[in-house]
């Protein structure tokens, strides 16, 4: 079947708007912390560890498309346990992320009130999906183009001008790993086209073959200009303190007039990625409540207060380079448990070989394990609650199933 550039070219605008969030406006400082200007050539590590986890979606969500999202994958492939794990390292991902775009829009739109901000932008977003708003191919576009062309204006007066000598340099080489594992976020939007939500039409595999690369690789060439930019413009050791990079880059390369742009680009920017973070958690908890795993009485409406609560606990709990680290570190347990289970797919059901979902899930590993002590260690910890918590409720729900069954008196056969 031939697929036309029109529909490949769709298919990348529906995904741009979910990796253009907290990575491109706010992720440069932690990762500038750790590895100063190594952070470039990390990219390029995130970048390939994104690639084998977007053609392990990819192929899951044909080998399973009434499931969607590796929460379903891995129960389906690897067992219960293991997708309990799945879930709760999803989850908690998905929470930090969400505080991650949130505290962006509060240190861009409303710099003096950024708590404020991020808890607007939160209750907001969640209300914009609960009256079923839909991110459209034409919207989506829409959106990618004024953030694109807001960052283009951003390279370009980041290089327009000569910066002023920086007062030292941050990071070292010893922590490429950890500042790759720090941006593979920017590209964790990649599920956006790779595992559409039920009722969205799945893209086939022949856009996919070239959409993802696309997808992919615009999305690193848009982080390495921005990066190269702002580390020119600010050094090393002033992005690493920056709590808005891209604006103080324009103020110290003397184009204050376009700050108003920048805020523009990061409120929308953000209400797009943080609608699709919060959606994605959505749908696992959905799983998890159709599989028996959490209580049948949670409704969506239910699930959508409780996912707007816990984000708001991480907003409260974890400034914006915390949220950051434990966003990447347990994403990329996700990714490690995806890739594991996408290793077992027939050969029909692959569109990518074997091999990428090998060096996915070695890549996940690595990558989770090198990100700063905090994050790995809230990761590690909530990883463990949060499956414990699933599994006593699964348990708890079939002792009382089994208890009712006991109780419900013998049927004998009736005359017809």
């Amino acid at each position: 079947m031939t697929h036309t550039p029109r529909e490949i070219a769709g298919t990348i605008a529906l995904g741009l708007p979910a990796v253009l969030g907290a990575g491109i406006f706010a992720g440069f400082a932690p990762a500038a912390g750790l590895a100063g200007w190594w952070l470039l050539p990390a990219l390029a590590i995130a970048a390939l560890a994104a690639l084998c986890s977007a053609f392990s979606t990819a192929d899951q969500s044909r080998a399973y498309p009434d499931i969607g999202g590796g929460y379903g994958y891995v129960r389906a492939q690897l067992g219960v346990w293991p997708a309990r794990m799945t879930a709760s390292a999803h989850l908690l991902g998905r929470c930090a992320m969400a505080a991650a775009v949130a505290w962006m829009f509060g240190a861009y739109v409303v710099p003096d009130q950024p708590l404020a901000g991020a808890l607007v932008l939160l209750v907001g977003t969640t209300l914009l999906g609960a009256v079923g708003f839909r991110w459209s191919t034409g919207v989506s576009a829409a959106v990618s183009v004024v953030v694109l062309g807001v960052l283009a204006l951003v390279v370009a007066s980041s290089f327009s001008i000569a910066p002023v000598p920086s007062a030292g340099e941050a990071g070292t080489v010893n922590e490429l790993v950890g500042a790759a594992a720090l941006m593979f976020m920017a590209f964790a939007g990649f599920e956006r086209i790779t595992a559409p939500h039920r009722g969205e039409r799945p893209h086939s595999p022949g856009v996919l073959k070239f959409a993802i690369p696309v997808l992919v690789g615009l999305t690193f060439a848009v982080h390495l200009a921005v990066g190269a930019g702002v580390l020119r413009q600010l050094g090393s050791a002033r992005l690493a303190l920056s709590p808005a990079p891209l604006r103080d880059a324009l103020v110290a390369a003397d184009a204050s007039a376009l700050v108003p742009l920048v805020q523009i680009a990061a409120a929308v920017a953000g209400v797009a990625a943080l609608h699709f973070v919060l959606a994605s958690a959505h749908r696992t908890l959905t799983g998890l409540v159709e599989d028996g795993d959490l209580p049948s009485r949670l409704k969506p409406a239910v699930l959508s207060l409780v996912l707007l609560a816990a984000c708001a606990l991480a907003v409260v709990l974890m400034p914006l380079a915390t949220a950051l680290g434990v966003a990447a570190c347990a994403t990329l347990f996700y990714y490690a448990f995806t890739n594991a289970s996408a290793r077992v797919l027939l050969q029909n059901d692959r569109t990518w070989p074997m091999r990428t979902a090998c060096l996915g899930l070695g890549l996940s590993v690595l990558l989770a394990m090198s990100t700063p002590v905090p994050a790995l260690l809230i990761s590690l910890a909530g990883l463990g609650v949060g499956t414990g918590l699933i599994g006593a409720t699964a348990s708890l729900r079939g002792r009382r199933a089994a208890s009712r069954r006991r109780r419900q008196p013998a049927r004998t056969p009736g005359r017809s």
